[in-house]
């Protein structure tokens, strides 16, 4: 049976364990590899919104307080659901999103890892004895948060959604999940589909998907105590100050202009495959990209021709219906702001530099210099700048010219030598003789300054500190007796 079909989602809206007519305008779901439709949407209203947080907290009570093993059957079965309908989930990955084959596929293996880790979770210790000078038992408790939203965004949907809400619902929380309405399928209706055939109990998980409005309703709702957000930094700040405007806490995975360095004992050849690999993937539309290729200066010339000659022999075109290894980007408006960045000069454009509709070709642009605005700020677009340096001091300088800390390659061919050069650096996540683009299930994730607000993600460690609130508890077996 199809996880999903028309007569299921198109023109409804998933609420309170069903699907029925939203009160928003409607939108299509539109492929960006043909402009063609693959169905329609309903679109949440803040009223919407407001009534999905009534229920959501209602059901919450219940299941914070259903047995652990009970959450963590629900959760094992989310995850075998992502295997067996990885089909159909990747004609959509694919379809409406404009990943390759590949990318969706990966993409189904992190989510089903995502249920398999929050499985772990319901049966953690969810609190611990603390010391007292008073004849007590004193301890600290974990309890659900409560409900919590979740924001993703449209270029990786399903792992960027799945990441926040598998957690949250295994330890207790009900959850308000608000996709981008460009990838309002993938990274919204599945997850839905997928958690009510697990058996997740009505109200628990209920999609709102909107633009602005809609965000900033469910910030605001007094019933939502956590918002996990995933997206731009203007965005994230945006969501932090209305956040904490209403004192609650705000998760903030944002953007990121990350850097490979390369150092002049590096093999020319695996550093070129390392670099194509973390700014190509995707299109370039994933925060971790390698936004800034940092080579010694004698490697440099070689790196360059030999990153241009692979960039320019990268098959680039519809992912469902030929063999690529570049899709389309997004829409429209990301293509543009990709070109304006390309083509404001600066640097040397030693391949690509074009698109046709929304097909990018692969670009390496060389001589980039910390103020070059293709270097210096987040492209979001497959396109590699290059820039040279002649000692690891002025490596450090370039590689901290940025407002933004997630991640961070180095390739160099003694390991160590490239751990001392990451202590210099600050940042969230660092790869030594690998590209910046990595993520398991297990693994913390998250980065700093412009890039967000620390790991919130991936691990039990992150995970519960995310999505749950801390209690001290004290008990006497004689009530207390005080001066007065």
């Amino acid at each position: 049976m199809a996880l999903l079909d028309e007569s299921r989602w198109n023109d409804l809206i998933y609420s309170d364990g069903a699907w029925g007519p939203g009160t928003g305008s409607r939108s299509d779901v539109v492929e960006p590899a043909t402009g063609e439709a693959l169905g329609r949407i309903t679109l949440a209203t803040p009223d919407d919104v407001a009534r999905a947080a009534r229920t959501a907290a209602n059901a919450q009570r219940e299941w914070a307080a259903t047995p652990h093993t009970q959450r963590a059957a629900v959760l094992r079965r989310a995850a075998a659901l992502w295997t067996e309908h990885a089909e159909e989930i990747t004609w959509w990955n694919v379809r409406e999103v404009g990943a390759v084959p590949g990318m969706a596929g990966f993409a189904v293996h992190v989510a089903e890892q995502e249920c398999y880790e929050a499985a772990s979770l319901p049966s953690r210790p969810y609190g611990s004895l603390v010391p007292s000078e008073e004849p007590r038992l004193s301890m600290t408790r974990r309890y659900p948060a409560g409900v919590v939203g979740v924001i993703s965004p449209f270029n990786v949907p399903i792992i960027l959604g799945i990441r926040s809400v598998a957690p949250a619902l295994a330890l207790g929380n009900a959850v308000l999940l608000k996709p981008d309405p460009r990838t309002a399928v993938t990274g919204g209706l599945i997850l839905a589909r997928i958690f009510q055939e697990a058996g997740l109990p009505d109200g628990l998980l209920q999609t709102v998907i909107g633009g602005v409005d809609v965000g900033e309703a469910m910030i605001t709702h007094p019933a939502v105590r956590v918002i996990s957000f995933t997206g731009s930094t203007r965005a994230g700040q945006r969501v932090g100050e209305l956040a904490g405007k209403h004192l609650k806490r705000a998760h903030l995975e944002l953007g990121g202009n990350s850097a490979m360095i390369v150092l002049d004992d590096a093999d020319v050849d695996a550093a070129v495959g390392l670099a194509a690999w973390g700014s190509y993937f995707h299109q370039g539309q994933i925060c971790m990209t390698t936004g800034r290729h940092l080579v010694h200066e004698r490697i440099y010339d070689d790196f360059v021709q030999r990153l241009a000659d692979k960039a320019a022999k990268l098959p680039v075109g519809d992912p469902a219906r030929e063999e690529v290894a570049l899709g389309p980007v997004i829409d429209a408006t990301q293509r543009d702001k990709i070109h304006a960045l390309v083509t404001a000069g600066g640097g040397r454009i030693v391949t690509g530099g074009s698109f046709d509709r929304l097909f990018y070709q692969p670009t390496v642009i060389a001589d980039t210099t910390a103020d070059t605005p293709a270097f210096a700020h987040e492209i979001f677009g497959p396109v590699a700048p290059v820039a040279r340096f002649s000692s690891l001091d002025e490596a450090v300088a370039l590689a901290t010219a940025s407002e933004y800390g997630l991640s961070l390659g180095i390739v160099t061919q003694d390991a160590m030598r490239g751990v001392a050069l990451a202590d210099r650096i600050p940042t969230g996540i660092v790869h030594v003789n690998d590209q910046t683009v990595n993520d398991e299930a297990n693994a913390p994730f998250g980065g700093l300054a412009a890039s967000g607000t620390g790991s919130r993600f991936g691990g039990a460690g992150a995970n519960i500190d995310a999505f749950t609130e801390t209690r001290w508890i004290t008990v006497r077996s004689q009530a207390a007796t005080y001066p007065f």
